[in-house]
């Protein structure tokens, strides 16, 4: 039976281009993968499919009991199939904290390293392998889009001195090429309000409030944060709709290096004071450096 390949909900530029990398990589030593999504991909995503001439994968709602997979980027039960405990997990490959909650037939490979992006651990893995460029291509983006440029403290000395090495064997100059990335996460325009609150977001449970936690990675924050009203006023239908007491949504300035929170009402006024030490004035609060969900958001929210 073939092996299904995908990552996490909402998929981003990581969790579109490693299920398609390690499908290729496992096809390439005899196995039979397919790499799918669990959703549309992301305007970077979909510019990174676009831009190595790739088939989209073909998007997929549930797995099968029985169904052999491998999950990369993500090792959360929240963010995967509502059937993935019966299906038949063979790896894991990730870079996100331990979460809890997977069951598996039996032992698997699970390999979780403290790194900026899956695409490394990938690269890694592979060792050796002869890479046509288009893995190569989207490996960088991938590693590129998840360090925002190595900007994003997640950001490791080997994610940037492989993303460098693969930049090189392709004659890409990295800052060109994120520029076009970033111009193509930038551009939401073609978005609804309820579709940018969940084009990034995760689920999260803090202090026994249920958060869907988003995020929207711009060079042009004022596009995103000019629809203010109009996001405020989706996040409640958005929260019901998905079983969540409330939707955070941080616009992350990538050049600036900073983060504004939208402040809707007192919650997330106080989420803002107590996990961020910040002074809440208005309906949106400035958090300076705040850039990593993973690193800076996710560990320090407090109710």
């Amino acid at each position: 039976m073939t092996t299904l390949v995908f990552g996490h909900k909402s998929p981003d530029t990581d969790s579109t281009g490693s299920p398609i990398i390690w499908a290729w990589y496992l096809n390439e030593t005899g196995g039979d993968a397919e790499a799918v999504l669990l959703g549309e991909p992301n305007t970077e995503a979909a510019w990174l499919l676009s831009r190595w001439d790739l088939p989209k994968p073909r998007i997929i709602s549930d797995v099968d009991e029985g169904q052999p997979v491998v999950i990369v980027d993500t090792n959360n039960p929240a963010e995967l199939p509502a059937g993935i405990n019966s299906a038949d997990i063979r790896t894991i490959i990730d870079h996100h904290k331990l979460v809890g909650g997977l069951e598996t037939k039996g032992p698997i490979d699970i390999t979780i390293r403290p790194l900026a992006c899956t695409a490394t651990i990938l690269h890694d893995l592979m060792d050796g392998a002869d890479m046509p460029d288009w893995v190569k291509g989207t490996m960088l983006t991938c590693i590129l889009s998840d360090t925002l440029e190595f900007r994003s403290p997640t950001t490791t000395p080997h994610d940037r001195a492989v993303a460098e090495k693969l930049a090189g064997d392709l004659g890409i100059a990295i800052p060109d090429y994120a520029a076009e990335m970033f111009a193509a996460k930038s551009d939401v325009s073609a978005f609804s309000e309820a579709e940018l609150l969940r084009m990034d977001s995760k689920e999260y449970e803090v202090g026994g409030k249920q958060f869907r936690v988003s995020v929207l990675e711009t060079t042009a924050p004022g596009a995103v944060l000019s629809r203010k009203d109009a996001l405020m006023g989706a996040m409640g239908p958005v929260a019901d709709e998905d079983g969540a007491d409330q939707v955070l949504l941080f616009v992350v300035d990538i050049l600036n290096e900073e983060a504004t929170l939208l402040v809707p009402n007192d919650l997330v006024k106080s989420v803002a004071e107590k996990s961020f030490g910040a002074t809440v004035s208005g309906d949106t609060v400035v958090l300076p450096g705040i850039m990593s969900r993973k690193k800076q958001i996710i560990p320090n929210l407090a109710v």
